[in-house]
């Protein structure tokens, strides 16, 4: 079966690997559709991704979906054929964690993710015709969600967590009827605005460096959009701010559009290593700035929105064949393309 595997800094193959057979409490997945994320393109480019460095070749993807192929032992609940997408995380060690962190697995201390070089041996993940996963990893497509879009539940995840931590700070109202910022248009910040406006914003600016970025924003529900390289402006007081760009150079301009005693949610990775930043708003002005890593269980949140209507379409770029997973790789991290999510069809 065909894999895509990252071997080094600007070394991607689509390598014949022997296809799994499940074993007890095991699915095997016939792969369908998978979402190049930032961190595959990091382990392409640079041979790493934040602290996760290749020690051995790693079959790329943890957003992917597919059909059930073959089923393991004791596996009930699940049937052949059926269409599924699956959470790609896997606590390392017993699953305990301190009280004050209860059901917040998304902090656990360890955790193998698909696609990943954090631990050795690294985690293969589902960039791959045939992926064998855990049974209790495997969520089912509702009806209305074909396997392209449930490829993109995990990202969609990652976004509805973001909402879901800046509710926890909002109160039992949440979004409902607030004005949001939404700075950087990727992907990511991109699913945000959808899922912001799903959760009852009323309105949502978008802001970017890129128009075409911004286009996406505009077609996942953006009422307005900004491109801050061109009047290098962002509205201003506002109570609801996520910042998905991860560019530390831009947290003093954000912390100035941020309204006193107003909240930002950061869901764009920042870097690990020292940066500058103007941060003196954030005492002055009182603002409550909040993480937001991964998510816990917001995948089966995100595959009922979009039965419910949630419609990601506009995010899915481009799609390329398994065969091109290369020239796939460069348009996604290529600026002049316009490409937001960039999709792989493995089948």
């Amino acid at each position: 079966m065909k894999a895509v595997v990252v071997h080094g800094p600007n070394d991607l193959r689509v390598d014949d690997r022997p296809e799994p057979v499940p074993g007890p409490g095991e699915v095997l997945l016939a792969v369908e559709w998978g979402g190049i994320c930032g961190s595959d393109l990091s382990y392409w480019k640079h041979g790493a991704s934040g602290t996760a460095a290749l020690k051995s070749p790693l079959v790329l993807g943890h957003e992917f979906a597919g059909r059930v192929a073959r089923l393991g032992d004791g596996v009930t609940g699940v049937e052949l054929g059926q269409a599924v997408t699956v959470h790609p995380a896997t606590l390392v060690g017993d699953g305990v964690m301190p009280q004050r962190l209860k059901g917040r697995t998304n902090l656990y201390p360890q955790v193998r993710y698909y696609g990943s070089a954090a631990f050795d041996p690294h985690t293969d993940g589902g960039f791959v015709e045939r992926k064998l996963v855990r049974a209790e990893q495997i969520r089912t497509l509702p009806d209305g969600v074909d396997t392209r879009h449930g490829a993109l539940a995990e990202p969609l995840a990652v976004a509805m967590h973001a909402v879901n931590r800046a509710s926890a700070v909002l109160g039992k109202d949440g979004l409902s009827g607030r004005d949001v910022l939404v700075n950087g248009a990727g992907p990511i910040g991109s699913l945000v605005i959808a899922a912001a406006k799903h959760a009852g914003a009323r309105t949502v600016v978008a802001a970017d460096i890129s128009d075409a970025s911004l286009r996406v924003a505009a077609a996942m529900g953006a009422d307005e959009v900004r491109n801050v390289a061109n009047d290098g402006s962002l509205p201003d007081d506002v109570e609801l701010v996520f910042e998905a760009s991860g560019v530390p150079a831009v947290l003093g301009s954000v912390l100035r559009a941020t309204a006193r005693g107003g909240t930002i949610v950061q869901v764009g990775n920042l870097p690990g290593a020292a940066a500058q930043a103007a941060l003196g708003d954030l005492v002055t002005r009182e603002i409550t700035w909040i993480g937001s890593y991964r998510f816990v269980d917001e995948i089966t949140d995100a595959l009922t929105a979009m039965s419910e209507g949630l419609d990601i379409s506009p995010v899915m770029t481009h799609s390329f064949g398994i065969d091109q997973a290369e020239e796939a790789m460069r348009v996604a991290s290529d600026p002049r393309s316009g490409s937001s999510k960039v999709m792989l069809h493995m089948g």
